[in-house]
């Protein structure tokens, strides 16, 4: 009896890349190219390093039917089709294989362009794999281009055939090629970093004020910039540059407002170093602003009397934030704490209760009930009447997020019109070098102890899971061994030195990395709003998201 035959289940990086490409909402009939000539850098370091490359390509395949094409870091086409046939090239050019044309897996599906500059690695795409009908008379090989001294995606090289003249040899031939394009990217960063760095040291020679260099993969400071500059402001230089002429020399002036609130006047220029490499010089900064950490709660709304709710991580400052809003409002505070119920039992936790309650009442002082959430039933039904009593005091509660209430802890939660939200600090990157300055207290206020951004970033890509409380502990830790000078990573606890989920990235990278990733929470994703937070435009931000691999 005659079978037929099972097709084979996809393999994983395909049926992976073909959910995302759903998810996008793309539909399979047909590419949705976006095609920008103007975008396309001609003349930029991926296309000088590959040009040689790709006329050798060219030079072996002669008229064979395979097409080789170039994709820039942001999956857009460098150059038109190398190789091939006529017929071929006019196929791929009526799907939108053509000069400036972007292949993003949202708008061309699962092909070996997007998909490897989506997946960082070679992949090959045969036939009905490609998730949009028209690309599946083809056959493609991808191949990343990482740039050897970054370690950043550059670009894509890829080869295409229709799936009749597929060859298992396509892949290594391929690989080779982008092997010998990043060994040419190697050979341009070593002059480009002479370049930055000779032009780095012109700059600073006999000049106090602050003098900066940013290129791939390279910050030189010198120690007036160093100590202005935190690792967020760094973003906002790159975008003040993205719009200079490559060549010519030509400057510009601007006002800018640093993340330390202190604003200065920067003049700056692009840099012929066969990279993207910009020279800032500073004027000398308005005199700095005190800085105080930033409010653990947002300045409170409720008008004392009204049932307020303090939720957050442990760690986050509810209990801090319940003494600002007694010290904001002049009032004493009477604390009693929600955990004690089960030791004392229930009649001995609602005895102090009832003392606390009368001293509040007659004093007008604010009751601060802690940890509301280990009340046992008994206790958290009396407390949730007492808020419902017309002649109850201005009453506080902590405890966990009230998302995660449950059974009485919740409807006493409910019973209070009042909520502060805390967020913890993992989600705060932006604000943890105020953090830190603010908990370092006179040692910094006072130039004794300056942290170094790399050490900031290190701090800011830590996941901390005790909040603030852990960070106050690491920062008093590091006072304890460094009393003067710069605090470098080396000098944090060895645990805090480099973020787990971040090592093989640079600090500044890091850095970068944690004020978007808070940046996209506090403004819920919407990348319009994040960029205009952190003073970037959109297309900045979404290169700099790609480069750090930030999903949102």
């Amino acid at each position: 009896m005659h079978r037929s035959a099972t097709p084979s289940p996809p393999r994983p990086e395909i049926a992976l890349s073909w959910q995302r490409s759903r998810m996008s909402g793309l539909s399979p009939c047909a590419p949705e190219v976006r095609v920008d000539p103007d975008a396309v850098d001609a003349g930029g370091r991926l296309a000088t390093a590959a040009r040689p490359v790709l006329a050798e390509l060219a030079a072996h395949l002669g008229d064979l039917a395979f097409c080789v094409v170039l994709a820039d870091r942001s999956s857009r086409i460098v150059a038109p089709t190398v190789g091939g046939e006529g017929g071929l090239r006019r196929l791929l050019e009526g799907l939108g294989v053509v000069s400036g044309g972007v292949f993003l897996e949202e708008t061309t599906g699962t092909n070996s362009i997007a998909t490897v500059h989506e997946v960082r690695r070679g992949l090959a795409v045969h036939g009905d794999e490609h998730y949009l009908e028209p690309f599946k008379r083809f056959s493609c090989y991808g191949h990343p281009i990482i740039h050897p001294v970054t370690r950043r995606l550059e670009g894509v090289l890829d080869i295409t055939c229709l799936s009749r003249d597929d060859s298992p040899l396509l892949g290594p031939f391929l690989a080779r090629a982008a092997r010998d394009v990043e060994e040419r990217l190697l050979r341009t960063a070593r002059v480009a970093e002479q370049r930055l760095l000779a032009e780095f040291q012109t700059a600073s020679a006999g000049r106090r004020g602050p003098v900066l260099v940013l290129g791939e993969g390279v910050v030189l400071a010198n120690p007036a910039a160093a100590e202005l500059l935190d690792p967020v402001d760094h973003l906002r230089l790159r975008e003040l540059a993205a719009g200079l002429p490559r060549r010519g020399g030509e400057h510009r002036e601007q006002r800018v407002t640093l993340a330390s609130g202190r604003t200065a006047g920067v003049r700056f220029r692009a840099l012929d170093t066969g990279g993207a490499g910009a020279l800032f010089e500073f004027e000398e900064p308005d005199a700095p602003r005190r800085v105080a950490a930033p409010p653990s709660v947002p300045p409170p709304s409720a008008v004392p009397g009204a049932p307020v709710y303090i939720g957050g991580e442990p760690g986050t400052g509810r209990t801090a934030a319940a003494h600002r809003l007694a010290a904001e409002a002049g009032a004493p505070l009477i604390a009693v704490d929600g955990s004690e119920a089960a030791a004392r039992g229930a009649a001995g936790w609602l005895g102090a209760l009832g003392e606390a309650v009368e001293t509040a009442r007659t004093g007008g002082g604010l009751l601060l009930v802690e940890e509301a959430q280990l009340l046992p039933d008994a206790c958290a039904v009396r407390l949730r009447r007492l808020l419902e009593r017309p002649d109850r005091p201005w009453t506080a509660l902590t405890g966990p997020p009230a998302g995660e209430l449950t059974g009485e802890s919740a409807a006493l939660a409910a019973g209070c019109p009042e909520r502060i939200g805390l967020r913890p600090l993992r989600e705060r990157a932006e604000e943890l070098p105020a953090l830190v300055r603010a908990m370092a207290g006179d040692a910094v206020s006072g130039g004794r102890v300056r942290f170094a951004p790399a050490a900031l970033a290190a701090l800011a890509g830590h996941p901390w899971p005790g909040n603030l409380r852990e960070l106050e502990t690491v920062v008093h830790t590091v006072l304890e061994r460094r009393s003067a000078g710069d605090v470098t990573p080396g000098d944090l606890p060895e645990g805090y030195r480099v973020s787990p989920r971040l090592r093989g990235m640079t600090p500044l990278e890091r850095a970068e990395h944690d004020a978007i990733a808070a940046a996209l929470s506090a403004c819920g994703g919407n990348k319009l709003r994040t960029a205009r937070r952190l003073g970037i435009s959109r297309t900045t931000l979404y290169n700099r998201m790609r480069a750090l691999r930030i999903t949102a």
